[in-house]
C-alpha cells in the first residue's frame, strides 16, 4: 500500500478545496502516486460521492475523533489536513488526533486555526484560547518530530455577506426593508476570506516536496482586499437601487440564535459558549485587515475571491 494524505472535514467549507486541489499538485510533486483519504461522517452525502469519482482519491466514512494510532498506521498516513470544529471540548480531541499522529510516524499536518489576532492565551473568546493550546502544544519538544503549519485565517466571507445577500433577496421579492444587521463595524477594514481558498493554500501546503520550510509557522489569512460595513451597506444599496433604511453594525445577535439552537438543551456553560460575542472585537479595533497576511500565503497561492465575488455567488 502506497503512502496517504488524509484530509479531516473534506467535505466541509474548507476541506472541499483541499480535496478539489490536491490531486494535481501531487502529480508534479514527488509525491505522486501518493492516495488521498477523504473523510466524511456519511458516504450517501453528495460531495463525499463526487469526490469518490476523482481519480485518486478515496473515501472512507469516519469519525475523525475516534482515529488511533493503529489506524493511521493501517492506512500508511504520511501527512493530514485538520480542519477540526470549535466546540468546548476541542483542544481533548484534537490534541489526542496529534499524539496519535505523533506515535503512528505522521510526518506533516497542515491545520485551521482562527483568526490571528484572537489566538492568544488571555482572549475572552473560548475557542481561539484552544487554538492558542494546540500550536502551543504541537510546538513543543515532545512534538518535534511532528511537523506542522497552523493557518490562522480572518472570518470567512459567507459569515460577513450572508446577511447582505439576504437583505437583497428579500428587497427583491417584497419591496420592503427588513434591518440589515452587519457583524463588522462601519469604518474598519477586515479582510475577510472565502473558505474554499483556504483549502487550496493547504493543498498547495500539503503538496511541498520540502515541508520543513514551513515548519511550526502560523500563517495569516486574509482574502484579497478589505471591506467595511460601510462598504457592504454601499453595496447593497447599488444591488436594491435604494437607500438602506436601518443597519446595525457589530451585531452579535447572532450568539443569541446559536445558543438557543445549539446548546440550550446540552450542559455545555452558557458563560463559555456566550463568550464567542468577544470574537469580532479585534476587527472593530482594526487588527484584521489584509495588511496582516503572512507573505508566504501570496507566495504559495493568494487568495483571488473578493467580498463582491462572494456576494454574487450568494445570490444566485
Amino acid at each position: 500500500m502506497t503512502p496517504s494524505i488524509l484530509i479531516i472535514g473534506a467535505t466541509g467549507n474548507t476541506g472541499r478545496g483541499v480535496v478539489g486541489t490536491l490531486p494535481s499538485l501531487l502529480q508534479s510533486s514527488n509525491l505522486a502516486g501518493y492516495r488521498i483519504i477523504a473523510l466524511t461522517r456519511s458516504l450517501n452525502n453528495p460531495v463525499a460521492q463526487e469526490f469518490a469519482k476523482i481519480p485518486g482519491v478515496e473515501v472512507i466514512e469516519q469519525n475523525w475523533v475516534e482515529i488511533t494510532a493503529d489506524w493511521l498506521r493501517e492506512h500508511q498516513v504520511s501527512r493530514a489536513f485538520v480542519a477540526s470544529h470549535n466546540e468546548p471540548n476541542q483542544f481533548a480531541e484534537e490534541s489526542t488526533f496529534y499524539l496519535n499522529a505523533l506515535n503512528a510516524g505522521v510526518k506533516y499536518v497542515v491545520r485551521i486555526s482562527t483568526t490571528a489576532a484572537n489566538v492568544r492565551p488571555d482572549c475572552p473568546a473560548y475557542y481561539p484560547r484552544q487554538h492558542w493550546a494546540i500550536e502551543a502544544l504541537l510546538g513543543s519538544p515532545e512534538f518535534s518530530n511532528l511537523q506542522w503549519t497552523s493557518l490562522q485565517p480572518n472570518i470567512f466571507s459567507q459569515v460577513i455577506m450572508s446577511p447582505a445577500a439576504e437583505f437583497i433577496k428579500k428587497y427583491r421579492e417584497t419591496k420592503e426593508q427588513d434591518t440589515l444587521r452587519l457583524m463588522v463595524s462601519e469604518n474598519a477594514p477586515v479582510g475577510i476570506i472565502d473558505p474554499e481558498e483556504i483549502g487550496v493554500i493547504a493543498a498547495h501546503l500539503l503538496a511541498q516536496n520540502d515541508t520543513s520550510v514551513h515548519n511550526k509557522a502560523k500563517y495569516v489569512l486574509n482574502g484579497p482586499e478589505d471591506i467595511t460595513g460601510k462598504q457592504i451597506v454601499d453595496i447593497v444599496e447599488q444591488h436594491i437601487g435604494a437607500a438602506v433604511e436601518n443597519v446595525i453594525y457589530k451585531d452579535t445577535s447572532f450568539i443569541d440564535m446559536l445558543y438557543e439552537a445549539k446548546y440550550a438543551a446540552t450542559k455545555e456553560s452558557k458563560n463559555v459558549i456566550y463568550s464567542i460575542i468577544h470574537a469580532p472585537e479585534t476587527a472593530w479595533e482594526g487588527k484584521c485587515s489584509t495588511s496582516t497576511t503572512s507573505k508566504e500565503i501570496l507566495d504559495l497561492a493568494a487568495p483571488k475571491r473578493t467580498p463582491a465575488d462572494v456576494l454574487k455567488t450568494l445570490l444566485e
